[in-house]
């Protein structure tokens, strides 16, 4: 009688365990650099653009910042995404690689490949 109640609190702690420990959150992947600002981001329910948030690809140097993209995501890069707006149906982001401190926007700039500025709808502070 003991061991089967042992057994049946030691059944009810494991569920409890199961239902109430967090899931891992899955983060969107990168499937595709497009263009010097524009992304295809995708997570286990859609697909969608991403353009990155508050710069402007510097003239006559896209092919370089689409290199320069590519190496920093490699296929399945997982990524956060930090949302600034919309614009043309597209979705304006601040875009980070897990494990990087630098959003792409910021490494773009430092790399001058890109210009700060760019369409930024950062309406902190704003009511």
């Amino acid at each position: 009688m003991k061991r089967r109640r042992w057994w049946l609190n030691l059944a009810a702690l494991l569920l409890a365990l199961a239902l109430l420990s967090p899931l891992p959150a899955s983060a969107a992947e990168v499937l595709q650099v497009r263009e010097p600002d524009l992304l295809l981001i995708g997570d286990h329910n859609r697909t969608y653009s991403v353009r990155l948030a508050c710069i402007t690809p510097m003239a006559g140097q896209e092919a370089e910042a689409v290199n320069f993209l590519r190496k920093q995501l490699p296929r399945r890069q997982r990524v956060n995404l930090m949302p600034m707006g919309s614009r043309d149906g597209l979705l304006l982001a601040r875009v980070r690689p897990l494990g990087s401190e630098l959003d792409l926007s910021t490494q773009l700039v430092d790399a001058k490949l890109a210009s700060s500025g760019g369409e930024c709808s950062n309406r902190k502070g704003q009511a």
